[in-house]
C-alpha cells in the first residue's frame, strides 16, 4: 500500500504537458519594425559622424586616432547599417554586440564622472543603449523565424 493510500490523500495526477512557448511571427517581407529602423539611423549617423570628426579635427593622431582607422570604423557602421536595413541577422546581433560594449564603457565612465551633467549622460546613454538592445532582441527573433525552414 503506497503512502497516499493510507493518508487517504487522492492519488496523484497524471503529468500535464507544458505547452512550448509560441515561437515569434516572421517578418513579413518588407517589414522593418521601428526598432530596426532606429538602429538602421543610429547606425548610419554614427558613420556620418565619424567621418566629419576625423575630416575637421587638427593633430588627429596626437588625439590618438587615425584617418584610415576612422575611414575603417565609418566603413563598418555604415555596412552594419545596410545590413540591418536588408534584415540581415548577423548585422543586427554584431550591433548589438557595439551596443552592449557601449552600455559597459559608459557604465565604466559612469563611475568616474565628475560632474552631475556627465553623470547624466551617461545614464541617459546607457538607458537607450539598453532600451534599443531589448527591443532589438525580438527583432532577431523574427529575422531568425523567417530564416528557420518549416517543418
Amino acid at each position: 500500500m503506497s503512502r497516499s493510500e493510507k493518508s487517504g490523500a487522492p492519488p496523484a495526477a497524471p503529468e500535464v504537458e507544458e505547452k512550448a512557448p509560441a515561437l515569434p511571427a516572421p517578418l513579413r517581407e518588407g517589414e522593418r519594425p521601428a526598432a530596426l529602423l532606429v538602429a538602421v539611423s543610429v547606425s548610419a549617423a554614427l558613420a556620418v559622424a565619424v567621418i566629419i570628426g576625423a575630416a575637421t579635427i587638427h593633430d588627429l593622431s596626437r588625439r590618438g586616432g587615425s584617418l584610415p582607422g576612422a575611414a575603417f570604423i565609418a566603413v563598418i557602421l555604415a555596412l552594419l547599417a545596410q545590413g540591418m536595413y536588408r534584415r540581415r541577422y548577423w548585422a543586427v546581433l554584431s550591433f548589438e554586440a557595439l551596443l552592449a560594449f557601449q552600455i559597459l564603457v559608459t557604465s565604466l565612465a559612469l563611475v568616474v564622472s565628475s560632474t552631475i551633467a556627465a553623470a547624466g549622460a551617461c545614464l541617459l546613454s546607457i538607458g537607450l543603449a539598453g532600451w534599443l538592445f531589448w527591443k532589438l532582441v525580438r527583432v532577431m527573433a523574427r529575422i531568425q523565424a523567417g530564416e528557420r525552414p518549416e517543418a
